[in-house]
């Protein structure tokens, strides 16, 4: 009812899973990863525990084969399991059960693993391994989702679809590993999850750098209206706005960054441009002197406010 893939960049040491299925929430079950630890793929007649067992038992030093060995071994039922696992060394180990519902299969190469079961064909696994080869993506996450779109085309699940999941950490090993997730994305009910998964992923991506781009200009203390940094900055956040569509939120913090720069006839045109969709935008700025955010200033506030902000 899935098919899924487990990777690692050797480049960088993010590792990755990936998976579509027509099953309402797939992520919520089949995707587990952890920075500087592993990856798991585990599906068809679905124990969950394969995803947090398999990473805890690679964090205490097993590799991937022989934790999935040790778990199958526990499993009463691993005829009709299908579980892929990936230690943070780049060892793959996988399992079809001999029960997995046709059309089901799996195929390793090197730090990387595809799984498939309940297909239209059994060209799809096979078609995976390649098109994440062949990708010419910048990342290990649009290598996944080109791998998705391989076993998509070969027919994919028989059923149809409904939801995905793209879940990718970085190499670095860490007792704070949220912070270092480098994509988590879900389609939980979608008529092309694919799609939106690849939607999703560019609107993380905005806001990613929508972030860093604002970390970057609040540690420059005082802007220069001409510096390099600033335009650096207002180009990053031009960026952002074109991949977020109607969701202006770039558009108001270039309004910020223009104020901050002493650019305030511009500030007003973006702050304008901001609340044409929503008008909270005008109230928000009015909140952020409160925050630390701008400074404390009714005079320059007023400016960007006046002609009809």
């Amino acid at each position: 009812m899935t098919y899924s893939i487990v990777a690692r960049d050797p480049d960088t040491g993010a590792m990755g899973v990936a998976v579509q299925s027509h099953y309402f929430a797939t992520g919520r079950v089949v995707t587990w990863a952890e920075a500087g630890v592993g990856a798991v793929a585990t599906q068809s007649f679905v124990e969950v525990g394969y995803g947090p067992r398999g990473l805890e038992a690679m964090r205490a030093g097993a590799t991937a084969p022989i934790a999935l060995e040790r778990l199958l071994a526990e499993d009463p039922m691993p005829a009709v399991r299908q579980v892929a696992m990936l230690d943070a060394g780049g060892q793959v180990a996988v399992h079809t059960g001999a029960r997995c519902i046709a059309m089901a299969g799996h195929r390793t190469d090197e730090q990387v693993s595809a799984q498939a079961n309940m297909m239209a064909r059994a060209t799809v696994w096979e078609a995976m391994v390649a098109a994440y080869r062949a990708s010419a993506a910048p990342d290990l996450a649009g290598r996944l989702l080109d791998a998705l779109d391989a076993a998509e085309a070969e027919g994919g699940d028989i059923r149809g679809r409904q939801s995905a999941a793209l879940l990718v950490v970085d190499g670095e090993r860490s007792d704070r590993p949220w912070e270092h997730r480098l994509v988590d994305l879900r389609v939980d009910d979608h008529p092309q999850p694919l799609a939106e998964l690849r939607r999703l992923l560019e609107c993380d991506r905005a806001v990613r750098l929508m972030a860093r781009t604002l970390d970057r200009v609040r540690s420059l203390g005082r802007l220069d209206g001409a510096s390099p940094e600033v335009a650096e900055a207002l180009a990053a956040l031009e960026t952002a706005q074109r991949a977020l569509g109607e969701n202006r939120e770039p558009t108001f913090w270039a309004a910020v960054v223009l104020a901050g720069a002493g650019r305030l006839d511009e500030a007003r045109s973006r702050l304008r441009e901001a609340a044409a969709g929503n008008p909270g935008w005008v109230e928000l700025l009015t909140r952020l002197p409160a925050a630390g955010l701008i400074p404390r200033d009714d005079e320059l506030l007023g400016r960007l406010l006046g002609d009809g902000a």
